[in-house]
């Protein structure tokens, strides 16, 4: 599936159906937010400028701002931004597939997250998009990026179906556009911006 395709499936989709936690109430929904927010709060500097990439309606957006943060809600469906700003309608935001995320800033962040994105594309759409987001953070900057590995990689077939990926492949991408492994408690992968090799 191409990136456009995956967009366009974001902008029609239920809004009751775009995270398990809606499903329960609206209250676990954002609590959810909240508990990974400040799960992101262990690693990101205090009051740092954080990107929530693929932000959807703000629902870890919105608590990572009311944690001290300069967010800035970045997505590719205009529908899901429109959602953000009917909650938070002085945040930050941008419409962007990710590719051109470092144009639509117009400034490095110090930090992009990106949850429950690239487990929705291919493997190309996915690394065009990490190199978008790698773009756009400065050099000793971090990206916590949902991007899973498996002993039994799997590209997904469709937009809400998941793609994992091998360590090993992983990790050539991460040599290519500068990015290196932070160890960390975290459930999601955490890389430094480094300089490419």
């Amino acid at each position: 599936m191409s990136i456009d395709t995956v967009i366009e499936a974001w902008n029609v989709a239920d809004p009751a159906a775009i995270h398990p936690a809606r499903g329960i109430s609206e209250d676990a929904y954002r609590e959810s937010g909240q508990v990974q927010a400040e799960l992101l709060a262990t690693v990101l500097p205090a009051g740092s400028r954080v990107v929530d990439f693929g932000c959807g309606d703000g629902r870890v957006a919105i608590p990572l701002a009311g944690l001290g943060y300069d967010v800035t809600g970045a997505d590719g469906s205009q529908s899901m931004l429109n959602r953000l700003h009917e909650t938070a309608p002085d945040m930050a935001a941008v419409l962007t597939d990710g590719t051109d995320l470092a144009r639509q800033l117009g400034k490095k962040a110090d930090a992009v997250v990106s949850l429950a994105v690239l487990i929705h594309h291919t493997y190309e759409s996915a690394e065009h998009i990490i190199a978008g987001l790698r773009a756009a953070v400065r050099v000793n900057g971090l990206l916590v990026l949902d991007w899973p590995t498996s002993d039994d990689p799997h590209e997904g077939g469709g937009w809400i179906s998941v793609t994992t990926w091998s360590r090993t492949r992983q990790d050539d991408i991460c040599q290519r556009l500068g990015l290196k492994r932070v160890d960390t408690d975290l459930p999601w992968p955490v890389f430094r911006a480094v300089k490419a090799a």
